[in-house]
């Protein structure tokens, strides 16, 4: 198996798996104490007050602007509310192209979508937006916001080409795949229904390495400008999606939770998921999966040490490459009871460009070390996420030694979300690594959501906005708790809801959370909601802007989504303007029109 060969040569010194039972660390660990100091006592450090935040400050919120930026963000934020407008804009950018030129157009589109938007245009001429915002307490998350302009037929082609293994194209492994782990020709373009995430189609192993390529440029732009930056990158831009080993992760976890149905245990938080060994070999052995003797040698003390128990953390660790349990991959079929296999067979190449993409990732975290630079690893859709976030946590294993490197990112619209966050935090804890995570609401709403109801499986996005909410406060709350008595986990609140912004603070300021510590990060997209990122920043919270750039024409397929998303999120926009036009007429009362920022 590609996953079990790679994997080794990536992480030769990862500490082994410590079970539940006998882990040293808990939620309950005293946080670090003070200093000792000689003839007793305790050394505690002074910290300075926190400043109230204001989100209501116009003239706060927007000190680093001047006014013709005001005026272009009114102009700006107003067309991006214009339905009529919004339904014709590939339309009108294409006919503007043609009248005007492509050195008129670059200039219309600098002076306002692009340039409200984007950074510019390369590594050299973003810098001076990076410091300026730096100087306003603002630092930065860069994103190359490059995208292919392929037409749909081409991007349902690459798509489908791309996650179809060779069995499947052969006929010979088509019907033991899951529906939900199948390329549909339905849903072959990815792009559709997503308005906030870049999309990457995978064409071949040079067009990986370019991309890397393009990652490490941005390692070294983010490392020259500051020393606590962050890049983003999409594990699709780096290996074939078919080879995210979604589905053997899904189905090896769905056993789990079929055996805890059996002991009855159904309905329960993951980790709050504890199977009787006895029991589940019984039920195993029945199942026929291998023989008594086979069984018992998988559940040994050094895997399960002494409780007698298992949960999710140890059962996924069965299927590790330091076990023997991985060539018996075979799991029932929840409709039917027949055995399946859960790995279709790869072909030599197939299993080269797996080992490529761990290599392209290991070379991409080696840099970023270098540089001083964390990498955010993007969510993507539910076929991917599961192995997406795995070979994330292989990294972490590796690199997140003294402190969070890789940052995993949660999408809190998906129903186990806070199954998802806990249990990373518990194997960060059991392993001995620092958990690093970014918190959002999540980028392909309606797409599952068709996608699901297309194809026949069950919806895995939380049923209302409000459930979304209560989820993304609810993990937010868990993470906050596990940094109060875990100094070296941290976490990034990326989100443009004030409400959520607010409970963050409050509650960093219940459990004594300062921001002077920099362990809670705030994230928002360049060009939306200055009026929570700016306050935050001057009031000594970290805070970052998601700063894509690119060459104009190369950007319009992100421009287009900016431009839907600020649609789409009409309530949020439309305070903001309103903000902007408090400010910008104040200004006009005061005589202030030329305000040079300082």
């Amino acid at each position: 198996m590609a996953l079990r060969r790679a994997l080794p040569a990536l992480r030769p010194c990862i500490p082994r798996f410590v079970p539940l039972s006998t882990a040293p660390a808990s939620r309950e660990q005293p946080a670090a104490g003070p200093a000792a100091v000689p003839g007793g006592g305790s050394a505690t450090a002074v910290r300075p007050p926190v400043p109230a935040v204001d989100f209501g400050n116009a003239q706060e919120a927007y000190r680093s602007r001047r006014t013709w930026e005001l005026a272009r963000s009114l102009l700006v934020l107003r067309l991006c509310a214009w339905p009529a407008l919004l339904a014709r804009h590939e339309q009108l950018l294409y006919v503007s192209r043609k009248l005007l030129g492509q050195r008129l157009f670059n200039k219309l589109m600098k002076m306002t979508f692009y340039g409200h938007f984007v950074a510019g245009e390369d590594q050299e001429s973003i810098q001076p937006l990076l410091r300026h915002y730096r100087a306003f307490g603002v630092s930065a998350i860069l994103d190359y916001g490059v995208e292919e302009d392929l037409s749909p037929e081409e991007a349902e082609h690459k798509e489908m080409e791309s996650c179809t293994s060779a069995a499947e194209r052969d006929g010979s492994g088509t019907n033991k795949r899951d529906k939900q782990y199948q390329a549909h020709w339905a849903f072959g373009d990815r792009r559709n229904g997503v308005i906030s995430a870049r999309t990457y189609f995978y064409a071949n192993e040079a067009k990986c390495d370019s991309h890397m390529e393009t990652f490490l440029r941005c390692i070294e732009a983010s490392g020259r400008v500051s020393d606590d930056g962050f890049i983003a990158i999409k594990l699709t831009a780096l290996g074939r999606p078919q080879f995210l080993f979604s589905e053997v992760l899904a189905k090896w976890r769905c056993f789990f939770h079929q055996m805890a149905v059996e002991q009855g245990q159904a309905g329960l938080a993951a980790m709050d998921t504890k199977l009787e060994v006895a029991v589940l070999q019984e039920s195993v052995a029945k199942l026929g999966i291998a023989s008594r003797a086979e069984i018992e040698d998988w559940f040994t003390a050094e895997t399960l040490g002494v409780s007698g128990t298992m949960d999710l953390l140890d059962w996924s660790s069965l299927i590790d490459s330091r076990t023997k349990l991985s060539k018996h991959l075979v799991v029932p079929n929840a409709q039917t009871g027949q055995l399946e296999p859960l790995l279709s067979r790869f072909t030599e190449e197939e299993e080269l460009q797996m080992t490529r993409m761990l290599q392209r990732m290991d070379v991409l975290a080696k840099k970023a070390t270098e540089m001083g630079v964390r990498l955010m690893v993007d969510a993507e859709q539910t076929y991917f996420q599961p192995a997406i976030s795995r070979l994330t946590l292989e990294m972490q294993r590796k690199f997140n030694v003294e402190k969070p490197l890789i940052f995993n990112t949660y999408q809190c619209y998906l129903k186990d979300a806070y199954d998802n966050v806990t249990l990373d935090v518990e194997l960060a804890r059991r392993e001995g690594w620092c958990f690093g995570a970014k918190l959002v609401r999540g980028a392909y709403l309606a797409q599952e959501r068709a996608r699901a109801a297309e194809i026949g499986y069950e919806d895995p996005i939380n049923p209302t906005y409000e459930a979304t909410n209560a989820m993304y406060h609810r993990c937010l709350d868990y993470v906050l708790e596990e940094l109060k008595h875990n100094a070296k986990a941290k976490v990034m609140v990326a989100s443009h809801n004030e409400d959520t912004v607010r409970f963050a603070l409050r509650r960093m300021e219940e459990l004594g959370l300062h921001p002077a510590d920099h362990r809670v990060y705030f994230g928002q997209l360049l060009g939306m909601c200055d009026q929570i990122s700016f306050p935050l920043g001057q009031a000594g919270y970290p805070v970052y802007k998601y700063v894509p750039y690119g060459p104009v024409m190369e950007v319009l397929p992100y421009l287009s989504r900016r431009a839907l998303e600020n649609s789409s999120l009409m309530k949020g926009t439309h305070r903001e303007r309103q903000l902007l036009w408090l400010e910008l007429l104040r200004r006009l009362r005061t005589g202030n029109l030329f305000h040079r920022p300082a």
